[in-house]
């Protein structure tokens, strides 16, 4: 990836660094078979599993747009052109941008772009680099612009899915207002409770995800068919051209009126991204055989019951619930929604293990939370920021109708960059001709595109605050990418190439010590300065040395068989390689369990790891500027200690540190 240099040896980043992988030798084979897939492509389920299981989990987001998102877009057209048409026009647009976004865009295109079965943000840019088969400064930016909107949009669902059930108390039998006061409270109860278990791990409760999910499909399902009788002309609304000619008569409202009905869509990027989770044959399935006609059957029952009754606009999904049931569908609206958020959390999660493993973040404490199942990670910086976040819109927002003027912008931003990181896989992977590339990627660009404008209309009404905080994010992972790559180029510059250093060992041998010593480093030809140091101050060096590089390639897992790479230099010494992809955790010491095979045999407890810690100090005269000095340095200093990320021993840790200026 273009500026995702080596994170370097010292305290900050030892030894992870980044490389492309020159052919698919080297990594994972293609998605596993459907039946060995799961969540982190670990878990084991049936076909049925998989798809009762992508039900709970990719399409927990857009399963509950029906709570607000026809509600939105209505209210903006009977401001408009009014009548039968504004209703009929709306539930058309809302159908035809899930047919088109979803259905064409992700289900039947994109899903082909999987990265060995991974698909994502991070996961595409890591392909089209891959693709292209050079570093590319366009990819890059696209891609942390990406992730970054991706955690704008994950602290955005939470707060206004489960707000939106809770809302539901307002319309609830015998209620009249009562509880009013307390529904943004009990919505920041719920969230924080979510937010709390999380450290505890979601596998357990994950296995009720699809079936409560599944019930909750199949209830919009069911209320939309028994409502569409109340009008059933709006079955027109399946024709594209009421749509059209909504927006046609109400010019610029019309343009409006798309940021709201985008709201139908928004979770429409899940597909993509948690496609390694459950594989494309299930998420397909799920789509076509279930979700997309509950969908469409519930958008229909809303805009037949506000024909039959008008006055039904302002909250139509709760108009819709007969009295007997309100209180199991409110209870069911609300687990729905948690789920949802569960998706987006572990969404984050996820995102951000990628981003560590590519380089574009410092180290970060990930925890695995289950024993079996390698997906099931916490991040514990990652989540108290996002309960953060999600408790200040709440509060500040007080409404998931406030809450939609936040939403959509950061969704369509990552929807477009997709289609944008697009071009590179299916010109240079798929050999696709020009002509056809244009043809397949300017129609989905255009409704990207404007579907983003119309959304950064709501900007002075709240979509600022998705892009503030994505622009932070892109500042972050930019400073900490920039810097590191100074902070590698100057090590570099300053240090002696290990061939030299071994010749000069030759000529003046120093003491030697018993045992084996692995120097971690990011650069396995210059001499780490853990090494140089232990020459220099200690004056002795170990009977067996082995020069130790973590790569992370640009695919989501590699193989066991090619987890390691050893490469005598000397008698002395050695130069291992071990290769995870972006979506493994590192285990040093598991994997030179597999050095065995090569004949590099050593006792771990008997073996001392050296690592170079180093001291940056800001600069005004080199590199980035001051206050950017700065802030790499804040990232160096919080940084996870690297004797917990890597797993290593940490009795037999030995840091020597240097000085260096950015």
């Amino acid at each position: 990836m273009a500026g995702a240099s080596p994170q370097g040896e010292d305290g900050a980043g030892a030894a992870a660094s980044n490389s492309r992988t020159p052919s698919d030798k080297s990594v994972a084979p293609a998605h596993p078979h459907p039946a060995a897939a799961g969540e982190g492509g670990h878990v084991k389920a049936g076909k049925w599993g998989l798809i009762i299981g992508a039900i709970g989990v990719v399409f927990g987001d857009i399963g509950t747009s029906p709570l607000y998102a026809l509600r939105e877009a209505i209210g903006h057209a009977q401001r408009g052109v009014g009548g039968d048409l504004a209703v009929i026009g709306v539930v058309s647009l809302a159908f035809w941008a899930l047919m088109i976004v979803v259905t064409f865009k992700y289900v039947m295109f994109l899903m082909r772009a999987d990265n060995k079965g991974e698909g994502g943000t991070l996961a595409l840019m890591a392909l089209a680099t891959h693709a292209v088969g050079r570093r590319s400064a366009l990819i890059f930016i696209l891609g942390i612009c990406g992730a970054a909107l991706f955690y704008g949009d994950g602290i955005i669902t939470p707060a206004i899915s489960v707000l939106s059930a809770i809302e539901g108390v307002k319309d609830a039998p015998g209620v009249g207002g009562k509880l009013d006061p307390f529904i943004v409270p009990i919505a920041a109860g719920i969230l924080i409770a979510l937010f709390l278990v999380q450290a505890r791990g979601t596998a357990g409760l994950a296995r009720l995800f699809g079936p409560i999910t599944a019930v909750w499909f199949l209830s919009l399902g069911v209320l939309g068919l028994i409502h569409i009788f109340d009008d059933v002309s709006i079955l027109r609304a399946l024709s594209p051209h009421y749509g059209v000619m909504l927006l046609i008569n109400d010019g610029f409202l019309g343009f409006v009126i798309l940021g709201s009905v985008f709201l139908a869509v928004t979770g429409a990027e899940a597909l993509y991204a948690d496609m390694g989770h459950f594989g494309k044959a299930p998420i397909r399935i799920g789509w076509v055989g279930f979700v997309l006609p509950c969908l469409t059957l519930n958008y229909l029952g809303q805009g037949a019951l506000i024909l039959a009754h008008p006055e039904a606009a302002e909250n139509p999904f709760w108009s819709m619930v007969p009295t007997g049931i309100y209180w199991p569908m409110l209870g069911l609206a609300t687990a729905a929604t948690v789920i949802a958020s569960q998706a987006v959390i572990t969404g984050a999660f996820s995102v951000t293990q990628q981003a560590v493993q590519l380089g574009l973040l410092p180290r970060i404490e990930i925890k695995n939370t289950s024993e079996t199942q390698a997906g099931q990670i916490y991040v514990p910086a990652v989540n108290n920021l996002l309960m953060i976040g999600v408790l200040l819109l709440l509060f500040v927002f007080q409404s998931s109708h406030n809450l939609t003027a936040a939403y959509g912008v950061a969704v369509t931003g990552v929807m477009l960059i997709n289609t944008l990181m697009a071009w590179s896989v299916i010109r240079h992977k798929w050999n696709w001709p020009v002509w056809a590339v244009l043809a397949a990627l300017i129609p989905f660009g255009f409704i990207d595109t404007v579907f983003l404008t119309s959304n950064l209309l709501k900007i002075p009404d709240g979509a600022w605050m998705p892009l503030v905080l994505g622009a932070a994010l892109v500042l972050l992972m930019w400073t900490w990418v920039r810097g590191t790559q100074i902070l590698s180029e100057k090590t570099r510059k300053d240090s002696l190439p290990l061939t030299d250093l071994i010749e000069m060992l030759r000529a003046r041998p120093p003491h030697r010590a018993p045992g084996t010593a692995i120097f971690l480093t990011s650069d396995p030809d210059v001499a780490p300065v853990a090494l140089m140091h232990n020459l220099k101050h200690n004056k002795v060096l170990h009977e067996k040395n082995v020069i130790l590089t973590v790569r992370t390639t640009d695919r989501p897992r590699v193989r066991e068989a090619d987890r390691i790479s050893l490469e005598p230099i000397s008698d002395d010494f050695k130069k291992l390689t071990i290769s995870y992809g972006f979506m493994e955790q590192p285990n040093v010491p598991r994997a030179l369990g597999l050095c065995r095979k090569q004949g590099l045999k050593f006792d771990i407890m008997s073996t001392s790891f050296f690592l170079g810690r180093r001291s940056v100090i800001a600069s005004a005269t080199q590199g980035m500027p001051l206050w950017q000095d700065r802030l790499y340095i804040f990232l160096m200093r919080n940084a996870a200690n690297p004797t917990d990320f890597f797993h290593i021993p940490p009795g037999r840790v030995v840091e020597l540190g240097t000085q260096v200026s950015v």
